[in-house]
């Protein structure tokens, strides 16, 4: 079986797991990305996520994940949902209204993963849903899945953002794909958006001024110097995908897991003001919201009260 026809069948497989688009790159050093990974590490654009400086040189060269890989195969899971939260309350980040993303990918990781070995034959490899030292933007921008924006996040002309990348690193030759032009042209509105200053020039991102990082990362106190900026964000921000105009091509998944809990695109900022744990356990049981405990989320709801 030529590698190419390898490669079609995994991307025609991918997609009817419901996977929004595949692409495939040769797993080699990623040499544009070392240089600024290095300077934003040294900058502390990490804050606190000392994790980051963690692994730099298995970040950089996914041979030294995965023994003998030759192919990164990435993946992106829609998750822009039908409907959103009211105006008028706390609000969290579109990706967190349904079950957590990880297990959800995981297992069609896995059905994939089984279908190449089925199909192709014993393949090894891995598969990982950013929570291992992979630059999954990096990977799916060279297999062709859209380009690294001015936001740092990976944009397409077809469906703008609002999606989740994982990669199976897999020891397996197979047609690559070439990446695809940059189209932010002059467009500022991310950056003129962010009402912290995170976006600090184009394509760089100081992680440690995200209202993501300080809602979701930060288990210390947030710097007062940040009161009132946060527009009632809760849990993530979604602030520089909303104002993409690449997005308004966003169009709603199909993933009845990533559904909300019935309950939360109702509260009102009452509600997340008395939010109980038991209630808070209730609506985020299975949700990524749980990242952050009932005692930071209360910790973010009281800053911004």
């Amino acid at each position: 079986m030529g590698v190419q026809h390898r490669a079609e069948l995994i991307k025609s497989e991918a997609k009817r797991l419901g996977f929004l688009s595949c692409g495939i790159s040769k797993a080699d050093f990623l040499e544009k990305e070392a240089p600024r990974l290095e300077a934003w590490l040294k900058n502390d654009m990490n804050g606190k996520m000392g994790y980051m400086e963690n692994y730099f040189d298995k970040r950089l060269d996914p041979r030294l994940l995965v023994d003998g890989a030759k192919s990164v195969i990435s993946l992106l899971l829609n998750y822009y949902p039908e409907e959103t939260q009211r105006s008028d309350t706390y609000k969290i980040s579109k990706y967190a209204y349904g079950h957590d993303y990880h297990h959800v990918i995981k297992s069609k990781l896995r059905l994939l993963q089984e279908y190449i070995s089925e199909e192709i034959g014993e393949v090894s490899g891995r598969a990982f849903v950013d929570s291992a030292p992979v630059l999954d933007k990096a990977w799916a921008a060279k297999s062709g899945l859209g380009w690294i924006g001015k936001n740092s996040n990976l944009l397409s002309q077809q469906v703008g953002s609002f999606y989740f990348i994982a990669e199976l690193i897999v020891d397996l030759e197979l047609e690559y794909d070439a990446p695809v032009t940059d189209h932010c042209g002059t467009c500022t509105a991310c950056i003129d958006a962010c009402p912290t200053d995170a976006i600090v020039e184009p394509y760089v991102v100081d992680g440690s001024r995200c209202i993501s990082y300080f809602t979701i990362e930060l288990k210390d106190e947030i710097p007062a110097e940040f009161e009132g900026k946060f527009h009632d964000w809760a849990f993530g921000c979604d602030i520089c995908q909303d104002v993409c105009p690449w997005n308004r091509f966003s169009k709603p998944h199909s993933e009845p897991l990533f559904n909300p809990h019935p309950e939360l695109l109702d509260m009102t900022k009452k509600d997340w003001e008395e939010i109980t744990e038991d209630v808070f356990r209730k609506i985020f049981k299975k949700s990524a919201v749980k990242r952050t405990k009932f005692s930071g989320l209360k910790r973010n709801i009281d800053f911004l009260k």
